[in-house]
């Protein structure tokens, strides 16, 4: 009975605010331009990144659990005095399907001891409905979809991001003109304006041990969600950490360096709330090295920051 419940619970809270929230990231550490088009071109090369998150794992029979997929690269572009990328989001939750893809461009400039990115996303979201697959506990209702229904619209965003050898911070906003969304039946929704703030330091401990503390503040203009996240860096090979979601639950976090352009990472959520919705998200990512003539000195994080 308890699990029924948490489950109406769940399925109502994402048909009422699905539309409202962006998919949530555990290794946001890794996947900075999926929220923020001032990171483009800040790494040298080009990076690319692949994420896969599995959420709500313990509702897959009933049909509620939700699967997020990221695809991203960007790279430093000289001529452009910036950097260029592209971000691609799926998001699935039950019979609602979203797809976000956005091209990003930020100018770079030094600004005293970093650099500086300061950048702009134009793109499109769309956003579906397969209303054949609900189960609603009356038929004939006029407002739940026969058949599948999508809708798409233009997207904007931007941010900047500050980073040296040491710390980064950006701050970033999302769906800056709220576009309305509607959808081939007739009704619509608005999507609401995201801000992001992301942080991050790494200490050195000593010659094989450092530590990067890092923070994620989400807000929609109405409700925020912080991760406070703390990862042990070993021999710049491999990491393990815990992240800590205000009121939601912690986060278990580890992955290696594969070899010097390939990496691999896993985040397991522990949900305070019902262990049948922890998540499990695995991230892969590879830089590309590109051989430039460029004499200017730039600010490059390690592959952690």
């Amino acid at each position: 009975m308890k699990r029924i419940v948490f489950l109406c619970v769940n399925l109502f809270c994402v048909l009422s605010l699905y539309a409202q929230q962006d998919p949530q990231f555990s290794q946001n550490m890794f996947n900075k331009l999926a929220n923020n088009p001032g990171y483009a071109g800040s790494t040298s090369g080009i990076s690319t990144s692949v994420l896969h998150r599995s959420q709500w794992m313990g509702f897959d029979d009933e049909g509620a659990a939700a699967s997020t997929q990221n695809f991203s690269v960007d790279a430093e572009v000289p001529i452009l005095n910036g950097g260029v990328g592209l971000n691609i989001v799926k998001d699935n939750i039950a019979s609602f399907s979203n797809l976000g893809i956005q091209a990003s461009y930020a100018y770079m400039t030094q600004l005293g001891f970093g650099q500086i990115g300061m950048g702009m996303s134009v793109g499109m979201y769309q956003s579906g409905l397969n209303g054949g697959a609900l189960r609603p506990s009356q038929g004939g209702d006029p407002v739940i979809p026969t058949g599948d229904v999508n809708g798409s619209k233009l997207d904007i965003g931007a941010g900047v991001y500050f980073n040296n050898q040491n710390m980064y911070i950006g701050l970033s906003s999302a769906h800056m003109t709220e576009p309305t969304i509607e959808w081939s039946d007739g009704q619509s929704f608005n999507l609401a304006r995201h801000y992001f703030l992301i942080s991050g330091y790494n200490y050195e401990i000593n010659s094989q041990f450092s530590l990067h503390p890092s923070i994620y503040l989400k807000h929609d203009g109405a409700t925020s969600q912080l991760d406070v996240n703390t990862n042990l860096i070993y021999n710049n090979k491999m990491w393990s950490g815990v992240s800590y979601r205000i009121n939601e639950g912690v986060i278990i976090l580890a992955g290696m360096n594969i070899n010097e352009n390939l990496r691999f990472g896993v985040g397991y959520d522990v949900t305070i709330v019902n262990p049948m919705s922890n998540s499990l998200e695995f991230m892969l990512g590879y830089n590309f090295k590109v051989k430039t003539t460029k004499t200017i000195s730039k600010y490059k994080n390690p592959r952690f920051l």
